[in-house]
């Protein structure tokens, strides 16, 4: 069972990793941020963006499974659409993306205050990255950003996700 030095590290390092990742986006020039970058695809900053609240989405909506239902198959879950759906992110500003990143952490972390330390050893099982525990998946959020950090960056990420087929899908659709 997580104790409260473990879920108090998770939400620390969260906080860490997203203020590092804003402190970056927050400077771009709306100009800058519509331009690919390194890796991803190749996605904008902008479109970058907006697949970290999709993903903030897809991993509520499977910890909030897992929650319901021990074990869980999440293939099927899916999250909210966020409020700039990543067809349309190079349609926004730097500034509405930032709000909707801030706003889909906040729902992140109610989520997170509300559970027991019995709930962070609950697992479920989704077809791309294997079976984790809730605690596992919380903690893709902050090297997710940091990945997406270095991208931003322009440099070739540290943290590399596990993909259970080994190679990670084309999540770009725009």
């Amino acid at each position: 069972m997580a104790d409260q030095a473990q879920i108090d590290e998770l939400k620390q390092k969260m906080a860490e990793e997203r203020d590092r990742l804003l402190g970056v986006l927050e400077r771009l020039p709306d100009e800058e941020a519509g331009l690919p970058t390194t890796g991803e695809g190749e996605w904008s900053a902008k479109q970058q963006m907006s697949h970290l609240c999709e993903m903030e989405t897809a991993y509520r909506a499977w910890v909030a499974k897992a929650l319901q239902e021990d074990g869980a198959d999440l293939d099927n879950v899916r999250g909210e659409r966020p409020g700039i759906p990543l067809e349309e992110a190079q349609q926004h500003s730097v500034g509405e993306h930032v709000g909707e990143m801030l706003a889909q952490r906040q729902k992140t972390l109610a989520l997170i205050d509300s559970m027991s330390p019995a709930d962070f050893d609950r697992k479920a099982t989704q077809r791309m990255f294997g079976t984790l525990t809730v605690m596992q998946w919380l903690r893709s959020y902050y090297r997710h950003d940091r990945m997406h950090l270095d991208q931003v960056r322009g440099v070739e990420p540290e943290y590399k996700p596990k993909f259970a087929g080994g190679k990670e899908p084309d999540q770009r659709r725009g």
